[in-house]
């Protein structure tokens, strides 16, 4: 019984001290540094606007934990399409208003003519 309880004791040591000595040799094992809480490791434009290709631009990191490529692919994708149609309507209401805008005055050396 004591011997056996010496061979416990042994192994436990030995692997204690491998481990020991494995996680001094080797590290914790990461890769990146952590990240800094204040800021995402997603990089999009603070001088600009978002726009669609920031969005289809993106990468996001695959983690073990974390949600399904496919699904955050096509919201990616969504968001990106509906950015196109905000900017194309955009631009079209900003022609109409543009349109409807009255000439600006004359400068005053130029006279207008109207026929009566």
């Amino acid at each position: 019984m004591l011997a056996f309880l010496l061979l416990v004791v042994g192994v436990l040591l030995v692997g204690g001290l491998l481990f020991l000595g494995g996680s001094l040799l080797l590290g914790r094992g990461e890769t990146q540094p952590p990240a800094e809480l204040d800021r995402s490791p997603v990089e999009l434009p603070d001088d600009r606007p978002v726009v669609s290709d920031d969005l289809r631009a993106l990468r996001i990191s695959v983690a073990f934990r974390g949600y399904r490529m496919t699904e955050v692919d096509w919201l990616i994708d969504q968001l990106a399409q509906t950015l196109d149609e905000r900017d194309k309507e955009l631009e079209e209401l900003r022609a109409r208003l543009a349109e409807a805008q009255p000439a600006p005055p004359q400068e005053d050396g130029e006279e207008q003519h109207t026929d009566a």
